[in-house]
This record gives C-alpha cells, structure tokens and sequence, in this order.
C-alpha cells in the first residue's frame, strides 16, 4: 500500500514574500536522512543551495527537474509563479523532522530556542509566523553563504553538527518508519521477483488501486497541497 519507492508527494506554490535579501521564495533548509527532488510544472524561479563546494543557484522553469542529497541546504526562489511537484525519500521521515531550517547559529545550537523559532501557531497568525521563520532562516544562510564566499567552512560545518544534533533524538522512531515502509517495500520486491523466476504470478490478483486525496498546509518553501501517502483509500475493493 505504500507510494512507489516509499516516497512522498507534494505540490508546491512557492512563496512570493519578499525576503530581507530583496528575493521573494522560501525557507532555507536542509534534510538530514532524505533526498529531495524538485519537477518544476509551472512558471519561473531558480534553487539557491549550498554545501562543502560553496554556493550554486540553478535556474528552473516548466520541465527542470533536478534533485538534491541529505546536507544540501536549499531555498527555493520564486521569480513569477513557481509551481513544483516535490517528490521525497524516505516517506514519514521529513513530516518527522528531518528537516532543519538555517537559523542563526545561536538558535541551531540551541534546541529550545529553536523549536521555539520553527513551530507555528495554530489559528490567526500563522501566516506573519511564516515570513517570521522564513526571515531568521534566510538571515542564517546568508551568512553561511558569505563565510563559504570567504573560503571559511567553518559555520557550515559547526551548523550541520547543531543539525545532527537536534534530530538525533528522534532517529529511533525514524528507523521503525523506514522498516514499516521503505525496508518493507525492498524486500517485497525482492519476493516479487523470486516468484517471478518460479513462473509465480499469484500477486498479480491481488492488484489495487488507491488515492490520497490533497491537504493544504503552510510549508517551509510554500503553500502545500500534500497527500497522506501513509492512509490512503483503496478504490478497488
């Protein structure tokens, strides 16, 4: 029952908020555990990343596709209505936070300070709470950027060990999330496959179709309409 590859699905509507560099686009971030790709399906922007080889930004219009390893810190920047489907690894594991969004490094250092920085509020609000995170997150990646500018890893090295930091308490729960989905899914197509050789289609007949319906959301790069891929409906019985 669980989405090809034990991966997700999201439609993204990136941010059009001008930031406090003068760009409009989302929160930098990176994921810890997880592969991100990006099926650009409308409009125009360009992926801002950076990692140990320094800052990249690569354009993006209808038809880009492009995807990008766990330490890769990313922002999506919006340059006329940038509409993506963003497919994910590890299907669970970035709804649990695998994410880390670039704060300052006194806030990633400091777990309370940045749970406090990265939830939001439930009710009005949530939007100013948004551009709110969006900005210290950007405020952090710039001066990341200018330290790699400057030949210095230093930052990037010390924020990526705050970042292993604080989702490090949650890595047993995400181990039981990858073996319910990802593991389980690999070693059901080793059987497929084993029975295949026998000659053995007997799991053909037990073929079935299913859907998850969208939900929107706020996200870190955009609005969402994202898909519980974990609960869908079976439309076939």
């Amino acid at each position: 029952m669980t989405f090809p590859g034990g991966t997700s699905v999201t439609r993204l509507s990136v941010y059009s908020g001008v930031c406090p560099d003068g760009l409009e686009g989302g929160t930098p971030h990176l994921h810890t555990a997880s592969t991100e790709a990006y099926v650009v399906i409308g409009g125009s922007g360009a992926l801002q990343t950076l990692d140990v080889h320094g800052f990249r930004e690569t354009p993006l219009s209808a038809g880009s596709t492009v995807w990008f390893t766990p330490g890769t810190i990313h922002r999506a920047i919006n340059r006329g209505g940038l509409e993506v489907v963003v497919v994910m690894q590890n299907a669970g594991l970035p709804e649990a936070g695998d994410a880390v969004m670039t704060f300052p490094p006194e806030v990633v250092a400091d777990a309370a300070r940045y749970r406090e920085a990265a939830t939001l509020p439930v009710g009005d609000g949530v939007e100013a709470a948004v551009q709110r995170r969006r900005d210290l997150a950007v405020e952090g990646f710039l001066r990341l950027a200018e330290s790699l500018a400057d030949g210095d890893p230093g930052p990037l090295r010390a924020f990526y060990d705050s970042a292993v930091a604080l989702v490090r308490p949650a890595v047993a729960g995400w181990r039981k999330t990858w073996e319910d989905t990802v593991a389980r899914e690999t070693r059901h197509t080793a059987e497929v496959l084993d029975a295949l050789e026998r000659g053995d289609g007997t799991h053909l007949q037990s073929a079935t179709l299913l859907e998850a319906p969208p939900e929107a959301r706020w996200g870190m790069c955009g609005r969402l309409r994202t898909h519980d891929v974990a609960h869908p409906r079976v439309l076939s019985e």
